[in-house]
């Protein structure tokens, strides 16, 4: 009796060069890596304070150029950069208030440099609310610990960064 084709399509996850080169002999013990990382996290925590305020003065630099009437192309990269790597660096060293700011401004730029209107007075909000993060009462804590700038900052970026349709102003 001749067999019958299999119509089934077969499921099965490709072999990646990452998962092989992750499976090979030999390299760091899972712990360990995770206490190194963990340890470099705390190193960097040590300075963050400077890179902090350096990161701040960058992008209020980009942001005073905004306010002199420069062309959104003279300033806005160095914005988007610079907040950025707020957002992106907030979290890890447990700044999640600092991370949930920057983000919503970076929301903002983004909608900027495709087209929409520039508003100065939300990315000051923003600014002003990142400048909050320098105190210390306000180093640690989590967006839902201060809801009403959460929510302020959020209703802000989803207004602002709104971006016309053709023919529209």
């Amino acid at each position: 009796m001749a067999e019958k084709p299999d119509n089934e399509a077969r499921v099965f996850s490709p072999k990646t060069r990452f998962q092989t080169l992750a499976r090979r002999p030999g390299g760091v013990p899972r712990g360990r890596a995770l206490d190194n990382a963990q340890n470099k996290i705390e190193e960097a925590k040590l300075g963050f304070d400077e890179w902090l305020d350096a990161e701040m003065t960058e992008l209020i630099g980009a942001v005073e150029r905004a306010r002199s009437g420069a062309p959104v192309d003279d300033w806005i990269d160095a914005a988007q950069f610079h907040t950025n790597q707020l957002r992106d660096v907030g979290t890890t060293v447990g700044f999640e208030l600092l991370t949930f700011i920057s983000n919503t401004l970076s929301t903002i730029l983004d909608g900027i440099k495709a087209g929409a209107e520039f508003n100065m007075e939300s990315v000051t909000c923003h600014i002003d609310s990142l400048l909050l993060i320098r105190q210390k009462q306000f180093r640690h804590l989590r967006p839902d610990q201060v809801p009403e700038l959460s929510r302020g900052l959020h209703r802000i970026a989803e207004s602002v960064s709104i971006i016309p349709k053709s023919g529209q102003k």
